[in-house]
């Protein structure tokens, strides 16, 4: 397959002409798969669509990208029939923000194969639309308490769109994802290109966890220009919050290791500890946190059933 018949692009935009004087509209990048814990990116873009759905500008052949059987879209049987297909989109869609200023949207599942073709096809619609700038937002697991403000790591393809010091140091071998390349390779063709990644509390990761959401619309809001309403977002983090306060008060051994991940997370802060990564940070009570968040998220998934 060639690399147009990889994405359709619409040919005249005419809502895109406004930011022309701007240097051209801001794409906000946020996919759903690998950079995605606790569902930050995806209620993200949930709750921007949900404000706007906009139209679709481009759309990528989702047969060409997608693992439909390590990720088997849901369908519904009704009766004795198959009654529908909810088919995996990936596209871009043209919204407004509350103040009426345009800006694009990349959303959708991570593509499983093809990158390289993949982002090819995205360097087309940055260069179609006039692109300015790419921010994409998403989300990791960490050692990190949820009694405390979101961490965010901010990484860009040249220094001078960095917005704030990150607390690493040094070289960090990590394992790579469709939106990562994507950026890597802006970076090489020289487009402007930034992103964000919230750091979700590990127990959590697996959960919805609304205020990542807020804490990065905030940073693409700031960076980009762009104002949304997300009072819907922070009452759901709000509720989120007294859910998992509910649940902790119940368990003293979680307690005591939320009060661990605390310590650790202040001593991060202050320069006196080095790691937050969940898979090798040396956290308290080793053999009892698996077996107490086990019950803790346990607990979480039977009261939101209920």
């Amino acid at each position: 397959m060639s690399q147009k018949r990889l994405v359709h692009i619409v040919d005249d935009v005419p809502e895109l002409r406004e930011s022309s004087d701007a240097g051209g509209p801001v794409l906000v990048i946020a996919m759903e798969g690998f950079l995605d814990a606790g569902n930050a990116s995806a209620l993200a873009t949930g709750h921007l669509l949900a404000q706007d759905a906009g139209r679709v500008v481009a759309s990528f052949d989702i047969d060409e990208l997608h693992d439909y059987r390590a990720r088997r879209p849901p369908m519904s049987f009704v009766e004795n029939r198959y009654a529908d297909f909810d088919a995996p989109r990936l596209a871009v869609r043209l919204v407004r923000d509350a103040q009426g200023s345009s800006y694009l949207i990349l959303s959708g599942p991570e593509p499983d194969i093809r990158w390289e073709a993949w982002t090819r096809a995205v360097r087309d619609v940055v260069e179609a639309f006039g692109v300015r700038l790419q921010i994409s937002i998403g989300s990791v697991p960490m050692a990190v308490p949820h009694t405390r403000p979101i961490m965010l790591t901010n990484h860009a393809t040249a220094q001078r769109l960095l917005v704030q010091e990150n607390m690493w140091s040094g070289e960090l071998r990590i394992p790579s994802s469709a939106q990562s390349l994507l950026e890597l390779r802006m970076g090489e063709w020289g487009h402007d290109s930034m992103g964000f990644v919230a750091h979700i509390p590990h127990y959590l990761a697996q959960f919805d966890y609304p205020e990542a959401s807020v804490a990065l619309l905030n940073a693409v809001g700031a960076s980009a220009g762009l104002v949304w309403d997300l009072s819907a977002l922070h009452e759901a983090a709000a509720a989120r919050r007294t859910e998992i306060g509910q649940q902790i008060a119940d368990s003293d051994d979680v307690r005591e290791v939320v009060t661990g991940l605390e310590q650790q997370y202040d001593a991060f802060e202050s320069g006196r500890a080095g790691n937050l990564l969940a898979d090798d940070a040396p956290l308290p009570s080793g053999d009892e946190l698996g077996a107490q968040f086990e019950q803790f998220l346990a607990d979480l998934d039977d009261k939101r059933e209920d």
